[in-house]
């Protein structure tokens, strides 16, 4: 097997889909904006330092869709694809995409975004397994704020990945080739992990540590 990893939010989009589905949240009303935005601001300065608690963020991020239920989630959600994420995909990332799929790698998405949010992404660029937070559901199918399983983040990331291959009958052992996508460096494990740790996009530290140790760097959004 031969894989190619892809990070989602800042790797093949050029916006961080979290944050922009909470602002979308403010603009359907489901959300005070000053109260909403002071706080989304705050995780996503906590993320990019590396700080996060990721659970107090999915409580955080997920109570709207407990308060409006799965339907007008469902359609939240796609209007939030039609009007923000179909606009902001770009063809190079894209391409890039189709491009391992043609020389038949096992593509997979791997992002600390949650299953609700990603899933219709991941499908918009022709992928269909996709690692993503997992979120605990109540018998209506509201999210209870907690995360099932283990988050697909940071060291996460590696075990959710292993977890995925150890259901196929497969380890790292058995993976021909393995190249891994990412900006962030809350990424570093799954990046020193994999053959081939491409910095896509990559913010400063990621940048620096990429420059350092040879690795390549891919900007898609110039």
């Amino acid at each position: 097997m031969k894989l190619a990893l892809f990070d989602l939010d800042h790797t093949l989009l050029p916006l961080d889909s979290d944050y922009a589905w909470g602002q979308f949240t403010v603009r359907l009303g489901w959300r005070d904006a000053e109260t909403h935005t002071r706080a989304n601001d705050a995780f996503y300065e906590q993320y990019k330092a590396g700080t996060l608690d990721i659970h107090e963020y999915i409580r955080f991020s997920v109570a709207p869709l407990a308060e409006h239920g799965p339907q007008k989630a469902d359609a939240a959600h796609r209007r939030f694809m039609d009007e923000v994420i179909l606009p902001a995909m770009q063809p190079r990332a894209i391409d890039l995409v189709r491009a391992h799929q043609a020389a038949g790698d096992q593509v997979l998405i791997v992002t600390a975004t949650n299953e609700f949010i990603t899933r219709p992404i991941a499908h918009a660029f022709g992928v269909d397994e996709l690692i993503a937070i997992d979120l605990e559901r109540d018998g209506q199918g509201n999210p209870t704020g907690a995360i099932r399983g283990t988050p697909s983040f940071r060291e996460g990331k590696v075990a959710r990945v292993e977890q995925w291959l150890s259901e196929r009958g497969l380890d790292w052992s058995r993976v021909e080739r393995s190249t891994f996508y990412s900006d962030s460096i809350n990424d570093l494990p799954l990046l020193e992990k994999v053959h081939e740790p491409v910095a896509t996009n990559p913010d400063e530290r990621l940048r620096s540590i990429a420059d350092g140790r040879g690795w390549r760097i891919l900007n898609l959004f110039e």
